[in-house]
């Protein structure tokens, strides 16, 4: 037998008795053409409403329209004061009837009555003598009262600047109230048809299927809700910076290592060992194991960046001066740590160095890594190998012991490329930071010089936030110094440019974020999480 869907009553008491309201709002239409459910059914519950409208109007048999509107309503004590009078008109009304009346009085100690004391004074209707109450009017007109018998009556003020001044006296308060208007729809009839709703075999043998009456598809029906993961803001908008270096020929650099060496992290950068961001107060040391041995491979990070370079399109032959590209040389990294303590310690490379003391213990002491950066030293030195051009970036967690505030976490995501190739120059950086901006939507962009001890020059770039209708600094960028690349063996022609930004600060501008609290972090709602909109960087 096929499922049908006959009639389903919404019952309702109205007038004493149970009544199907499905029913009586197919009569209200057929006897007016348009009915307002507030008028017609005062008595029935907004939510019966709703549900024989919305049974109804799926079969076509009615038509209706919502409308939602605020108006007052009475408070408890407002609806007190309308039956029983103001505070201040039972105080002062007590008062003549005594004549006289004690301020220690029981009729004056409770809280309303004290309330109504401080207006009968400001009315000038009583006032004080001695330890008494006495009359000052002979004849009060309780224009609180009136007021909100017409408010309760009419659901408005007489004078809307009244509203205010009730609201703070938390005797009104305003409320939404929905009401609907309908009508007859195209298949209205006084009676609901039984409709068919699974077509069956035997309706197709006997061909009843012709002339059933079958319910139609609910196309605005809601599903169930899926409870299903979803996608971090973060993540969304690092897949959207990782599509637009793909696109630009970059190579993802493997950057698992979260805790590194001091040597990887600032002394093969050209920082120094007294460098202010090596302090306690700006880095997280490890304490156990406090340090590790001399800078070396890494094979699990080698094997990774291999397969990676063989999947991608960076390398470019007709650049490669070393002979035997294809049997890259082995790399000494004994030599490359005394490179690094030679530049630092006494000058190399043509390079005067910092000329301080160089303290070997220091660069093995591990730390959480305060930029990818320190990948990025691992991988061109990586290059000295088989030196050629190549693009590498990486989008990764660094970390920093820095206060927690709006705008500031201690870890937080570093978009971060270095490109390698041969006479590059700083108006070629310029030119490739415009094609990377400009994937995003960003245009017109502003270089400010800058300082990093391991690129020269360096620039911050800036570009004009149309939303904010203001400049605003949107990454970092230089070209790497000789006494960085030269000590890792890199031919003298080879440059590289490096550059990087946060990857929070577009993220918290896309989605409209004030506080990063609210991105990352325990305050993190999860219904913004699951509903967050899909992100492009170029489109608002």
């Amino acid at each position: 037998m096929p499922g049908t869907r006959g009639p389903v009553p919404v019952p309702v008491t109205t007038n004493g008795g149970d009544q199907d309201l499905t029913l009586q709002i197919l009569h209200a239409v057929g006897q007016q053409p348009d009915i307002q459910t507030s008028d017609t059914f005062p008595n029935a519950p907004s939510t019966d409403i709703k549900a024989a409208l919305d049974r109804l109007s799926s079969r076509s048999m009615i038509e209706y329209e919502q409308h939602t509107a605020e108006e007052i309503a009475l408070t408890a004590e407002g609806r007190q004061i309308a039956d029983e009078g103001s505070h201040e008109f039972k105080v002062w009304d007590a008062v003549r009837q005594q004549g006289r009346l004690s301020l220690k009085d029981p009729a004056l100690a409770s809280k309303s009555a004290k309330i109504g004391q401080g207006k009968a004074f400001a009315l000038k209707w009583v006032k004080k003598d001695g330890e008494n109450l006495v009359p000052i009017a002979d004849a009060a007109e309780d224009s609180t009262r009136q007021v909100l018998i017409h408010v309760q009556q009419h659901k408005m003020f007489p004078d809307p600047k009244q509203l205010k001044d009730f609201q703070k006296r938390q005797l009104v308060a305003t409320q939404k109230v929905i009401t609907y208007s309908a009508r007859k729809g195209p298949r209205w009839a006084l009676e609901i048809p039984v409709e068919v709703t699974d077509l069956t075999a035997e309706m197709l043998a006997d061909g009843s299927w012709k002339t059933a009456n079958f319910k139609p598809y609910n196309f605005q029906a809601l599903g169930e809700p899926q409870m299903a993961g979803s996608l971090h803001p973060l993540g969304k908008v690092r897949e959207e910076f990782r599509k637009i270096l793909f696109n630009m020929g970059f190579t993802e650099m493997p950057t698992g290592r979260f805790v590194d060496t001091g040597f990887w992290n600032f002394d093969a950068l050209f920082v120094p060992q007294q460098h202010p961001a090596r302090d306690l107060q700006d880095t997280f040391y490890v304490s156990d194991p406090p340090s590790a041995g001399p800078p070396g491979p890494d094979p699990v990070a080698d094997a990774a960046l291999t397969e990676m370079e063989a999947s991608s399109f960076t390398v470019d032959p007709s650049k490669n001066t070393n002979n035997a590209a294809s049997t890259p040389q082995p790399l000494n990294y004994e030599q490359y740590s005394a490179n690094i303590k030679q530049v630092h310690q006494d000058g190399a490379f043509g390079s005067i160095g910092y000329r301080y003391p160089y303290a070997d213990a220091e660069t093995r002491r591990l730390v959480l890594r305060t930029h990818t950066t320190a990948v990025s030293a691992y991988c061109l030195h990586r290059l000295a190998a088989n030196p050629r051009p190549c693009k590498y970036f990486s989008i990764d967690r660094v970390f920093r012991n820095e206060s927690v505030d709006a705008t500031h976490l201690a870890e937080f995501h570093q978009v971060e490329g270095v490109l390698a190739d041969y006479d590059l120059t700083l108006g070629g950086l310029q030119a490739f930071m415009a094609k990377f901006f400009g994937a995003m939507g960003l245009t017109d962009l502003k270089f400010k010089p800058a300082y990093n001890p391991y690129t020269e020059p360096s620039m911050e770039i800036f570009a004009y936030h149309h939303g904010l209708k203001k400049l605003v600094e949107i990454g970092n960028s230089g070209m790497f110094r000789p006494e960085m690349l030269l000590a890792m063996g890199l031919p003298e022609g080879l440059r590289c440019y490096g550059f990087g930004l946060s990857l929070e600060r577009p993220t918290m501008i896309k989605y409209g974020i004030k506080n990063i609290r609210e991105l990352l972090g325990h305050k993190v709602d999860l219904g913004f999480i699951e509903s967050n909109a899909a992100v492009r960087l170029d489109r608002e």
